[in-house]
């Protein structure tokens, strides 16, 4: 049975306890728009959104009229209008009926027993022919803003469980893993409706169970199911089934132990030793079990290596595509030619450079006052330069016995200089060199006479 909003105590908008207010929306519609577009729209613009927060705070995708009357009725009075605040919605794409809905379901669906859904009720069909605006109250809707809500949420819950690892799952797992998404079973059918639109999922039947299938992150859409996906399925399901019994056979062989322990110690050994037995043909059995139990992990194991090496090679195939793409019309020669011309450009650049930093040439003016500087330069430093006295030529008289100089001997010497002689150490031994031989000579000659 549904509550009221009033009962409930909160999701009503303020305007619930104006009475005036409330008659005037609880009234029915002008039979036109056109007659007052004003009071019109009005009530949808106040009737659509309470209708979508009604179900959003239930939980539900569907609704019916019957559902909104009784959820709606204030003070023993139900709003007039929301058959035609349901028609404005489908219009507008809000809301759609639960068999137009499902109507592009695949066999999968059918096989599930979806295919009920898409038996429009006669009353609806009847009155679509008479051209009556009237809506069931009975008619299931859905409301597409909450059913891509409850998709969206199914899907983000799938991808983060620990069943990720598994494309395939089976309705009661896919049923527990949703149970806080999704309500009741009918809920989880139109979010799995809708992903089935948006390429996410798909559904089978195999050997009476419904099996539910997702698209892996990364893909675009979900795969039809195949007979590998079945084969791993029965796998995972073989796994499951030797986990379990194998944790229940260890338990029964670790009773049969205390139990052995128990009759021990009551001194009834006979039966100790049969229970130890059992114990022993328990664990026997479990070890069995447990083998199997390694051998299908093994081959899930390669199965799940394969199809990563599938991945690899099909990761491959695309990069090496890519970079056939890329190197398309690269070559070592035009790559070559390539260098060879930014070389060229770069010397070109340089030359330029040197060009530019040589500046403009100067004019004959400045060229004759940077001579005439230059040349005064010269002279100054030839003026600063002391030069030697020249060496005499003619031949000195001998020099007197008594060791005096003579007036005559003085007056042949050459003049001393009176400034500092600015002449380097090599030049003064090579003329004092020629002295030494010219003074040699002259003795020479002496002696000679």
């Amino acid at each position: 049975m549904s509550v009221s909003v009033q009962e409930r105590g909160a999701g009503f908008p303020s305007d619930w306890e104006d009475d005036e207010r409330m008659a005037f929306l609880f009234s029915a519609f002008k039979e036109n728009r056109d007659v007052d577009c004003t009071d019109w729209d009005g009530k949808i613009d106040f009737w659509s959104p309470l209708i979508i927060e009604h179900c959003r705070r239930r939980g539900s995708v569907c609704v019916s009229l019957q559902d909104l009357n009784e959820s709606f009725r204030r003070k023993g009075i139900v709003p007039l209008g929301l058959s035609t605040v349901i028609q404005s919605m489908i219009r507008s794409g809000k809301v759609q009926k639960e068999s137009d809905f499902a109507a592009n379901v695949d066999s999968g669906w059918l096989s599930w027993g979806v295919g009920l859904l898409l038996v429009r009720p006669l009353k609806w069909t009847l009155s679509a022919l008479l051209g009556s605006g009237r809506v069931p109250l009975e008619e299931m809707f859905v409301v597409i803003e909450l059913v891509k809500e409850k998709a969206a949420a199914l899907l983000a819950a799938y991808r983060g469980s620990p069943l990720a690892v598994r494309s395939l799952l089976s309705f009661p797992e896919l049923r527990a893993l949703s149970s806080h998404i999704c309500p009741d079973e009918s809920t989880l059918c139109m979010a799995l409706l809708q992903l089935q639109r948006e390429k996410h999922v798909t559904v089978s039947l195999h050997e009476g169970e419904k099996l539910v299938k997702f698209s892996q992150a990364g893909q675009g859409r979900v795969c039809p199911v195949s007979e590998v996906d079945l084969g791993i399925y029965q796998l995972q399901r073989s796994e499951k089934l030797l986990e379990e019994r194998v944790e229940v056979l260890g338990l029964e062989a670790e009773k049969c132990k205390q139990q052995a322990k128990s009759l021990l110690k009551e001194g009834k050994k006979s039966q100790a030793l049969r229970c130890l037995r059992g114990s022993k043909r328990v664990e026997k059995k479990a070890d069995r079990l447990f083998a199997q139990l390694e051998t299908v992990k093994g081959i899930l194991d390669r199965i799940a290596n394969s199809q990563t090496d599938r991945l690899v090679m099909q990761a491959y195939q695309a990069g090496v595509a890519a970079l056939r793409i890329s190197l398309k019309g690269v070559s070592v020669e035009r790559a070559e030619n390539l260098v060879d011309q930014i070389q060229e450009l770069c010397d070109t650049q340089d030359e330029v450079n040197q060009t530019l930093a040589g500046g403009v040439l100067d004019s004959g003016e400045d060229s004759e006052e940077l001579e005439e500087e230059l040349k005064s330069l010269l002279e100054n430093t030839i003026l600063d330069k002391d030069v030697l006295p020249v060496v005499p030529t003619h031949p000195l008289s001998p020099p007197r016995k008594t060791g005096i100089l003579d007036a005559d001997l003085f007056q042949s010497l050459p003049r001393v200089p009176d400034s500092s002689l600015g002449i380097t150490d090599e030049e003064l031994d090579r003329e004092l060199s020629r002295l030494t031989v010219s003074d040699t000579a002259q003795r020479r000659l002496e002696s000679a006479q």
